[in-house]
């Protein structure tokens, strides 16, 4: 789609929109992203991707030097790889949504991610990245810092029954969404990356009309629908679809350098570049 002039900052998502499925990020990509950051672009990575994710990825994040990450939970300084501001869910209000949740679906299990890592309730399985050394016992115990996002699963649950479950349990006491079919991510009331990701543009000078972001699932949404120009992937769930501006280009088809190059009127050859391995380990 056509734009006046180009955009003053981008906003992607990473997995399933910069990041391929093969969980790497290709050389087209990041010679995209390094032309746009000679010109002195802010590509934000915005993603519900914890801290541990996001060491491989640092080198590519531009002289910005920011990111959003755990849903918008988390602004961060990559130079000095230290938390500019963190919005948490603390253990007073965060036992009271667990109790209402396990009331609405007895069969959830809970887990908590922190800045420091994260942590497990006693039943918690986690098929993403497994921690063993990780604190483990009943929330009460575990819930000593803020909590950037309170997961939620129940593997034998439908999924829908237990989306429609935690969302009325919970109500506006916090943002429910999901990145996937079995695993719910809560974040503080008010706290979307969309919301954090319009504290950042308000320090660069930035309005939502001179931004353009790329997602692929419905914790994208607010992202998407709050900035200028919203791209959904090809791939992307159809929720998303519905609501943004354009379609890119799906994630293994460098849809989101392929959009910018085009913006920017980039002339950036596909190389045999050796692709930057990203960690997938899906959307959470």
């Amino acid at each position: 789609m056509s734009r006046a002039r180009p955009p003053r900052l981008v906003a992607t998502d990473l997995d399933g929109t910069l990041v391929r499925s093969d969980g790497t990020v290709s050389g087209y990509t990041r010679a995209v992203l390094a032309a746009l950051d000679e010109r002195d672009v802010p590509v934000l990575f915005v993603t519900a991707r914890p801290l541990r994710w996001m060491e491989e990825l640092w080198p590519i994040v531009g002289g910005h030097g920011t990111a959003i990450v755990s849903n918008g939970a988390i602004w961060f300084d990559v130079p000095s790889r230290s938390v500019r501001h963190l919005w948490g869910i603390d253990a007073e209000v965060g036992v009271a949504l667990t109790d209402a949740i396990a009331a609405a679906v007895p069969e959830a299990t809970f887990a908590l991610e922190t800045e420091s890592g994260i942590r497990y309730d006693p039943r918690f399985v986690d098929e993403w990245d497994p921690r063993p050394g990780s604190p483990r016992g009943p929330l009460r115990s575990i819930w000593t810092d803020p909590v950037v996002k309170l997961l939620v699963t129940a593997p034998r649950v439908d999924p829908e029954r237990l989306r429609t479950a935690t969302l009325d349990a919970v109500g506006d006491r916090a943002v429910v969404t999901w990145t996937g079919p079995h695993l719910l991510e809560i974040s503080a009331a008010g706290i979307t990356k969309a919301a954090t990701l319009a504290r950042v543009a308000a320090e660069l000078g930035v309005t939502a009309a001179d931004v353009v972001a790329f997602g692929d699932m419905p914790n994208d949404i607010p992202m998407i629908t709050w900035a200028g120009t919203g791209y959904a992937m090809a791939n992307a769930d159809a929720t998303l679809l519905e609501v943004a501006d354009a379609t890119a280009p799906g994630n293994d088809d460098d849809g989101v350098a392929r959009v910018l190059a085009d913006l920017f009127g980039l002339d950036v050859a596909r190389s045999g570049e050796e692709p930057l391995q990203a960690i997938d380990r899906g959307h959470r």
